[in-house]
Parts: structure tokens; sequence; C-alpha cells
């Protein structure tokens, strides 16, 4: 019980310090990270339902380094969660809505229909049809799209303030390359033949037969493990990109409540300098939300080309 207090006033304690000091690396982090609120202005928390929530966890991670790390199994509902919801149902209600004015053979008219239509033109004909062939691609396009426009969405979201991006942590990143794996592996299998795919993973090697009995199983574990890199480093490049951009959104805006006992005049220089680098880096943000929509769409892509046609 004593240590239980202990412990509770040293956390305590640290909050305190966050909250006094802008710049703390913790308290800039939970700005970033998932959680089962939304943070709005005035450190006002909005609690989100727990209606599935368990009292006591499925599992419970214990191991070091993951404790701490990754959350118990408990069915709990977070903000990342309800944006994937809202996400998802924005691009359900874009297209379908595209859908309907199209279903009769004309052409979608207005410039927001004309900028979906292009942005999926350009997908298909700029990105899936050299990656993967004007053979297959057709077959790949429904996964493509959306997967490209769920990465935008998710991205875009966390343009919005007091929201965030549900891209910013590895549960949705790694989610999305797993499923891409499992649509790269299940294409190459599809296509060559369960055996013909993993055999298709060692290229073929003029050499001795001794000398291939020792080479291939080598090269084949070299390969497999490639692959789950691959995919890995897929789901980490987005991560890495979405978190780090909007941490350091964080540190900047951070500098305004950092310089106020600082006094008038140096307060509002660096309020000046601090909005103004703010607003060029959303910019920035804003281009980057696209590039990495593209880049993840893009080696899914390629990704998929090298399973079906593995030479």
């Amino acid at each position: 019980m004593a240590d239980a207090k202990q412990q509770e006033h040293a956390t305590g304690g640290h909050e305190d310090h966050a909250a006094h000091d802008p710049l703390d690396s913790t308290h800039l982090v939970t700005h970033v990270k998932d959680a089962d609120y939304f943070e709005l202005p005035a450190h006002i928390k909005l609690k989100i339902p727990q209606p599935l929530q368990l009292e006591k966890p499925l599992y419970e991670w214990k191991e070091q380094p993951i404790e701490g790390l990754v959350e118990p199994l408990d069915l709990k509902v977070t903000k990342f969660m309800v944006l994937e919801v809202v996400g998802a149902a924005l691009i359900a209600f874009v297209f379908i809505g595209l859908a309907k004015r199209v279903k009769d053979g004309k052409p979608a008219s207005g410039r927001f229909w004309n900028l979906v239509e292009v942005i999926l033109l350009y997908i298909r004909d700029e990105v899936a049809r050299p990656a993967i062939g004007k053979h297959d691609a057709p077959h790949f396009m429904p996964f493509i799209w959306t997967l490209f426009f769920f990465v935008l969405t998710c991205n875009l979201l966390g343009m919005v303030p007091w929201l965030g991006s549900p891209t910013g942590a590895l549960a949705t990143t790694g989610t999305m390359a797993l499923i891409t794996f499992a649509v790269v592996t299940g294409a190459g299998m599809k296509k060559l033949g369960i055996a013909g795919f993993w055999k298709a993973q060692v290229p073929h090697m003029d050499v001795p037969g001794p000398l291939l009995i020792v080479l291939w199983p080598a090269i084949f574990l070299i390969e497999i493990m490639g692959l789950l890199i691959k995919h890995f480093v897929l789901s980490v490049r987005l991560l890495a990109n979405m978190m780090a951009g909007h941490l350091v959104l964080g540190v900047i805006m951070a500098f305004i409540a950092a310089s106020a006992k600082a006094g008038f005049a140096i307060w509002l220089g660096v309020s000046v300098a601090s909005i103004g680098g703010a607003t060029a880096l959303s910019m920035l943000e804003l281009f980057v939300a696209f590039l990495q929509a593209y880049i993840f769409t893009f080696l899914a892509s390629l990704f998929i080309g090298m399973a079906v046609h593995p030479h």
C-alpha cells in the first residue's frame, strides 16, 4: 500500500511537472499518442464511452521491453479507432455519391468529382498498371484505391485540430501492412500455386548440384526475411513520418507556452514566429499526407507486382 502511494505521488509529481513544462517530452508525446479521450482546449478531456471494455484484460504484456509500449487486450475503444470509423464513413459517403453520379454511364461533373476521378485514374494508370501489369492490375484496383484513400483520409484527419492521425500509431500502420502482406502472398499463390510461389522466391541458379543444396535453403531464408522486413518497413515508414510531423508541430506551438514567463515582448515575438512556423509546417504536412498515401500505395502495388510476376 505504501509503495502504491509512493508511486502515485511520484506519478502525480511528474504529471504536475509536465503540465508546467510544455516542452517536457512525456507531455508532448501524449498529444500524438492514442488515448481513450479527445483532448480539447482548456485541458478538457472528452472521454470516449467504453461499452466493451473488460475489467480484467484478456491478456496483458508484462515482458520487457513490451511492457508499457503495448496496451493490454481489454477491448478498449480509443480515439484512433473512432477516427478510423469516421474515415471509413467519409470514404463510403464520397464514393457512394460518385457511384450514383456515374451509374447511368455519364461522366461525373463538378470540380470535386473531377478531382476524385483524376486521382483514381492516376493511381490506376501511373501506379497500379506499371507495377502490376495491365492484365492483372484491374483485379487489385478495389484494394489499391481503398488503401490509398483510407491512408489519405487518416492522414488528413490529423490536420484537424484536437483530433489526431490514426496513421501515427503502429497498430494502424501495422494492420495495413499485414493486410498488404496477406494480399501479396495470396495473389502470388493464386497466380503461381502455393508451391510455385514460395519456390519462385529463389531465382534460378546455374550452379552444381552439391552447391545448390547449400545455397538454395540459405537464399530462401534470406528472401523470406526480406519479404517480411519489406512489409514491416512499410508500416514503420508511414508511422514515423506522420508521428514525427505532428510531434514537431507540437514542439513549435509549445514554445509559446514555454516563453510565457519571459516577458510580454519575448512572448509576443515567440508567438508570432511559432504560429508562422506552424502554419508553414502545416502546409508541408498537408503535402506529406498525400505523399505518404502515394508511397504506401505505390509500394503495395510494387510488392503485388513482384509476387505475381517474380521474374
